[in-house]
């Protein structure tokens, strides 16, 4: 991995695509309860940044692939470390839906 690739934000595009492929995977969308009813990735269960303490009840498999976005990036990247620390052993960040280009359910 090059210098520049560590600022490289994920390509959200690419990554939808990978969870459609990956059976008994959890779109997480860790923005607030607000955001996510104002627009969200179709499937995406919602676990805000701030409750994600209770990712362990939602999401009991630790093994669970999760691939986790937010609005930018910012709180995706955090959230993937906190599940991480908690154990979870498959956990993408996708980045930000404001690049998706897909479908949107309101």
């Amino acid at each position: 991995m090059g210098f520049f690739e560590l600022f490289k934000s994920p390509d959200i595009n690419q990554g939808i695509s990978r969870f459609q492929s990956v059976k008994g995977a959890v779109l997480l969308d860790v923005r607030t309860r607000g955001e996510y009813a104002q627009g969200h990735i179709p499937k995406s269960r919602n676990l805000p940044l701030q409750e994600l303490h209770k990712a362990p009840s939602a999401i009991p498999g630790r093994d669970t692939p999760l691939f986790v976005y937010c609005l930018s990036g910012a709180r995706s990247r955090q959230a993937v470390s906190q599940l991480q620390e908690m154990g979870y052993t498959d956990v993408t960040n996708l980045g930000g839906i404001q690049k998706y280009q897909g479908k949107v359910v309101r």
